[in-house]
């Protein structure tokens, strides 16, 4: 989905007007407009995007983006495209995403009862008492809604789908057959901020939360939603109760999280993994297909395909069993 269903967005932006904004001198074709700004994988010819950790640089032989902003460390890294050189691009990429979207750190709730919309009528919709449904909703046939939930503006949900109680979901697309059990928090902003001497700075988080197809999501989970991408569970996943979802991760298809496991921002994991209870995923790591997790177990780099870790740092499962006697 390239439009922004959840925020405003500025038209254009001048590459002026960026230059500015990031305090360094302007660069060629400083009179030029961009569209967005986007990750590298989704960036298309006018938009700016940005590296940051040498982690992406997979990514650049298919950039389209012709504007990168970057640090002067990676710059080596980046050919045939016009550098904006900063010093934190992460500092840059927040002040810029606020440019494109003035409203990007707004967090404004429902202050409207029950909202009897037209695209709602006639359909098969079973809502519990003191339901909260914002402007813009729309809910396929057969689903049913819990006491007390909030189901915030613009939100998407797909047929024959069973929200629980007490369940806020924002900044969302759900599909079709999904089951998400009391308590959960679907769309929140992730943490994401820039420590200062006597404040915080807070980064904008425009992304959103994509469930696909078959998916079940437990009681009390907390899934974010993404800074510039999304956040995504892929078909037929099943995630047990207080499973902790940062921004930008990527969980493939076929895959079991149990209970108390968080992820960290960006990581992906891959299908049919399986992830014991209280285990912990690093940030910006890849999980490949068919990896097992045992539980407890702190994940700190990329796990290859078809691999059984367990421990902390997770190893292979048989080293541990070895180790451990």
């Amino acid at each position: 989905m390239s439009k922004n269903i959840f925020y405003k967005k500025i038209n254009k932006v001048s590459l002026k007007k960026i230059c500015k904004e990031l305090k360094i001198p302007n660069i060629k074709k400083s009179n030029f407009y961009l569209n967005d700004i986007k990750t590298l994988d989704e960036a298309n010819t006018n938009d700016i995007t940005f590296l940051h950790n040498p982690k992406y640089l997979d990514y650049l032989p298919k950039v389209k983006s012709n504007f990168v902003i970057t640090t002067s460390r990676l710059k080596k890294y980046i050919f045939n495209k016009n550098l904006l050189i900063v010093e934190n691009v992460l500092i840059g990429v927040s002040k810029i995403t606020k440019l494109f979207y003035p409203n990007s750190l707004d967090e404004n709730f429902i202050t409207r009862k029950f909202i009897k919309q037209n695209s709602l009528k006639n359909k098969k919709i079973t809502l519990g008492l003191n339901v909260v449904i914002g402007k813009n909703v729309k809910i396929g046939n057969n689903t049913f809604i819990g006491h007390n939930s909030i189901i915030e503006d613009n939100v998407i949900i797909g047929r024959n789908c069973s929200i629980g109680s007490n369940v806020i979901i924002k900044k969302t697309i759900i599909g079709n057959n999904v089951n998400i059990l009391d308590g959960a928090v679907i769309g929140k902003k992730g943490f994401g901020f820039f420590p200062q001497k006597n404040r915080n700075i807070r980064y904008p988080h425009i992304g959103m939360v994509i469930i696909k197809d078959n998916v079940e999501i437990g009681s009390n989970n907390t899934i974010d939603r993404g800074s510039l991408g999304n956040t995504i569970i892929g078909e037929n996943t099943f995630l047990d109760n207080q499973v902790h979802i940062a921004h930008n991760v990527k969980i493939g298809k076929n895959c079991i999280i149990t209970a108390q496991v968080g992820f960290a921002g960006s990581s992906e994991v891959g299908d049919n993994v399986s992830i014991g209870g209280q285990a912990g995923v690093s940030g910006h790591l890849k999980i490949g297909n068919n990896v097992q997790i045992g539980g407890g177990s702190g994940v700190l780099k990329n796990i290859p395909d078809n691999t059984k870790v367990m421990g902390y740092p997770a190893k292979d499962i048989r080293l541990f069993i070895k180790e451990n006697k």
